[in-house]
């Protein structure tokens, strides 16, 4: 067995004008999936880009918000995720800070209610 600490070294990401957002890879599999965990500071932003594959955003800690390729920002909270389709232009952030998991890969089946749809 081994330990390991969340996050892991982290990474600041700067891409598409993205401010307060530091990245942190946790594992991946032969290029078909990749987790990775990312703290949005407050105020912090990723900023709009499109999803190279199929994304799920998972917030563990904290609040902020979402959008999708229409820009509307929808407030999510810890417990609950966001999921981007490959191709799709997205963005998020948070006023007051929040911690993330993020999923990437092929073509994800995601097992949870869904709450909402846009």
């Amino acid at each position: 067995m081994k330990i390991y600490q969340l996050p892991g070294r982290e990474w600041p990401i700067d891409a598409f004008s993205s401010q307060g957002v530091m990245f942190s890879g946790i594992t991946r599999h032969d290029g078909r999936i990749q987790l990775s965990s990312m703290r949005i500071e407050a105020n912090g932003i990723v900023g709009r880009h499109v999803a190279e594959a199929s994304q799920l955003f998972l917030l563990i800690d904290g609040e902020g918000w979402v959008s999708g390729a229409d820009g509307k920002r929808i407030s999510v909270k810890a417990g609950q995720a966001a999921y981007w389709e490959a191709g799709e232009e997205h963005e998020s952030g948070s006023r007051t800070g929040m911690t993330v998991i993020v999923v990437e890969g092929g073509q994800l089946v995601v097992e949870m209610e869904e709450l909402a749809s846009f």
